[in-house]
Order: C-alpha cells, then structure tokens, then sequence
C-alpha cells in the first residue's frame, strides 16, 4: 500500500478501473460486473476508480454494490467532479460517448463548487456509499480556467471539512496536470495513457515534479487502449486504430519480451509501476478473467537483461527508472 501524497489514504499498487463495468463499448452484465470486482478483491486490489461519466452513472452503481458488503476502512474508491449528469428523454443510447446504456442523462460540464457538491452527492446516492477516499476534477482539458478557478477551490474546500480525503485531477494529458501539482495543493494526479512504453510524455515534466513537490500520480491506460496488451493489426492505441509506425515499435517490444521469457504485458505494468511518483497502476477490467491476468502479470519479475535490451536499442528512455534497474548499484 502507498500514501498518497500527504493525505491519510492509502492505495494498493495495483488498482482497478471500474470504466469496462460501465458498458464501455460493450455490455457487461450485472454478473460479470460483480465477479470481475470480487476478483480484484480476491486478489489484493484495495483501490478502486470510478466516474459519473462512466455508462451515465452505471459503473458507480456497479462499483458500489460489488463493494457495499467489504469492510469500508480496508478499501479506498474515488470518483470524479466536472461532468454533471441532467436527466434526458432524448431517448437512444450513449455510444457516441462511448458506453452501451440507454441515453437515460446528459452530461453537463460543471466545475463551479454548487456543480462540484451537487456531482459528488450524486455519485455517493449511486455508490450507496457515506464517502469516497478521493476525488479528482475530470478532463478539464477545455475549461482550465475553470476548473483552476472554481474546481479546485471546491474540492481543497470538501478535504478541509473532512468530506474526503484526498483531491486531484484526472487527465490523458501530462501538461495540464504539471500545472495542477505545481501551482495547487493536490495529493494525487491520475495520468491516463501518458507514461507506457510507447508513450513518455509525462516523464518530461509531470513526473519529476510531482517527486519533487511529493504528489502521488496514478497511472492508467498501460496498455495505450489495447496495442500493449496484444500487438497486431488492428490494434487500438488510445481508442483509435494504431498507426503502422506504433504498431512495429509495439511488436519489437513484445519480440524482445518473447527472448527474455516475460510478457509484454507483464513489462507494460511493471514499466509503469517503477518510477517512484507512481503510487498506483489503473486496470480497466469487464471480466474476472481480466483482473486475474492483470494480478498475474504484475506480480510477475520481469528479467532485467530484458531492460537492459531495451535502453540499449534506444526502445525506453534513458532518464526512465525501469524495476530491475532500480536497486542495482
């Protein structure tokens, strides 16, 4: 378990993201929804990730039933501010948002503190939870001022009165998020798809400073989407079909994997795990099945004559902390 920041609330280093039990893309049923949580229970997993923005509401429903009946001081689940969910009867489903529900609510996006309080209450209705342990301003990618302004006062205020634990921001982008923990006093940053083997672009600047100033940064997205989990054409890289260039880079890595009897998945993880900011690595799961090779592939060592390969063929940074590295004089 890791602190985040200096807030009091603890995380397990492997994390599950509860978007997949949302409907993300697909259906999930209420079952398959349940057991892929009771395994990431099953398996250690104690931190859990959640959004209104998720299937309108149905993964905090999901997220809160799987976990009504743990003991609610051996867990922490956060959710997220900034898109408010409106009722609708434009009838319909939310696939163009990406989630096969029923288009039941609409998304207004909200980070003034009424928005911000009115969003939260609703997504503790939903969690049939008394509180969450984190809450993260979500994708104020095109309402910075905004959410700086207004957002995030909102959420310093709910940590001060005791109703969470620990603030941040939630974004697929490093530079936004640099400035969250340069200029406020967030204990946590959630970077999606932005520091993966094939993508280091918050290695630049977010990393070292969130080392530096002592936030934690979770890190989603390992797999890019799907091109670090299985390689071949077709492939999706941050939800878009990966392009030839990504596709052959994303092969060699699993070919130098192949050599040194690990997988690439295993090295994804572990990759993002090293550096020392990270507090915690976020899964996206819809099955039990997933969640069990999730566990499996980041409890799995990955040789360091495998690291060694990739800095020398120029495949990872060489200012980027790799596991087997780390400790060795």
């Amino acid at each position: 378990m890791k602190r985040l920041g200096r807030s009091g609330v603890e995380v397990s280093e492997l994390s599950f993201g509860a978007a997949a039990i949302g409907n993300l893309y697909t259906e999930v049923g209420e079952q398959q929804a349940y057991e892929a949580v009771d395994a990431a229970w099953q398996r250690g997993i104690r931190y859990f990730d959640t959004a209104p923005h998720y299937g309108l509401g149905l993964s905090e429903r999901r997220l809160g039933a799987a976990l009504r009946e743990r003991p609610r001081d051996r867990y922490a689940i956060s959710t997220k501010v900034g898109r408010r969910l409106e009722p609708s009867d434009a009838g319909g489903d939310d696939l163009a948002h990406g989630f096969a529900v029923p288009a039941t609510h609409r998304r207004v996006w909200d980070f003034s503190e009424d928005g911000v309080r009115r969003t939260l209450e609703a997504s503790l209705r939903r969690l049939g939870l008394d509180r969450v342990d984190v809450v993260y301003l979500h994708d104020p990618d095109d309402h910075a001022e905004w959410a700086f302004r207004e957002g995030y006062p909102a959420l310093e205020k709910l940590r001060s009165e005791g109703v969470v634990g620990a603030i941040g921001a939630g974004m697929s982008q490093a530079r936004m998020l640099t400035r969250f923990v340069r200029d406020t006093d967030v204990d946590v940053v959630l970077c999606a798809g932005r520091y993966t083997l094939l993508d280091q672009e918050a290695l630049a600047e977010l990393l070292p400073a969130a080392e530096a100033r002592g936030t934690s940064v979770v890190i989603g997205g390992a797999f890019n989407s799907g091109l670090l989990a299985n390689p071949k054409p077709g492939a999706t890289y941050n939800y878009a079909t990966a392009s030839p260039e990504l596709l052959h880079r994303a092969l060699r890595l699993k070919s130098v994997a192949d050599r040194h009897g690990t997988t690439l998945r295993a090295a994804a993880l572990a990759f993002c795990a090293a550096h020392p900011a990270v507090a915690s690595v976020l899964v996206g799961a819809r099955s039990a099945a997933e969640v069990v090779d999730c566990a499996h592939q980041f409890a799995a060592p990955v040789p360091a004559a495998f690291w060694r390969e990739l800095r020398g063929d120029g495949l990872v940074p060489p200012d980027a902390p790799v596991p087997a590295l780390v400790e060795e004089p």
